[in-house]
């Protein structure tokens, strides 16, 4: 729809203002792509509910040519798999931002050892999630989202910045989800037989 149409319009007019920062050398340049932010900024804001200076403060964390990176780890045990809360009461796969120079393997187990304490070894591709397909919640950003399989090697909780516990799940009783990190039909594909799902 119109909406989705126009967050993706905004996210282009970002990612285009961020390259600009990240590399233009002369400073009116620099203020131009800095408008051009603010006023997507602005109007994302707007967009998506959300206050104008988070929007600002995620956008703020980016470094170099704006792109989509997430990983995020499936660890199941049985009929189980592993989720973090986070200090609001929502719940999702534990992962995040990838870093560069990194693989993704490394940024997968590098993410897990942060928010659940555990050592993990890290499996194959699970899946891949774009935000941008997903109507149901209009997404600020554009992330694509790749879950990897892990298998616990040791370790247990330790309490960190991001995350407030971890805890087992069965599919068919899941608590609170931060819906803008893990949802019910991603967990579901998560499940499923089916090889490498893709997005």
């Amino acid at each position: 729809g119109v909406v989705m149409e126009e967050l993706t319009f905004l996210r282009r007019l970002l990612a285009i203002s961020g390259a600009g920062l990240a590399y233009a050398q002369d400073k009116f340049d620099q203020e131009r792509y800095q408008s051009v932010r603010d006023l997507a900024e602005d109007q994302m804001a707007a967009y998506t509910g959300q206050p104008v200076s988070s929007i600002r403060a995620n956008f703020a964390d980016e470094q170099g040519y704006p792109t989509p990176k997430v990983v995020r780890a499936f660890i199941r045990r049985d009929k189980q798999f592993l989720m973090v809360e986070n200090d609001h009461g929502e719940w999702a796969l534990p992962g995040g931002f990838a870093e560069v120079g990194w693989s993704l393997k490394a940024n997968v187990a590098k993410e897990v050892k942060e928010e659940t304490g555990l050592t993990v070894d890290v499996g194959r591709l699970r899946a891949v999630f774009d935000t941008s397909q997903r109507t149901d919640i209009p997404q600020a950003f554009q992330y694509y989202k790749m879950i990897f399989e892990c298998e616990i090697k040791s370790g247990s909780f330790v309490q960190n910045s991001e995350t407030v516990a971890t805890g087992w799940f069965e599919q068919s009783a899941l608590p609170p989800l931060s819906l803008n990190r893990t949802t019910p039909e991603q967990v579901a594909i998560l499940f499923s037989k089916q090889p490498t799902y893709i997005e």
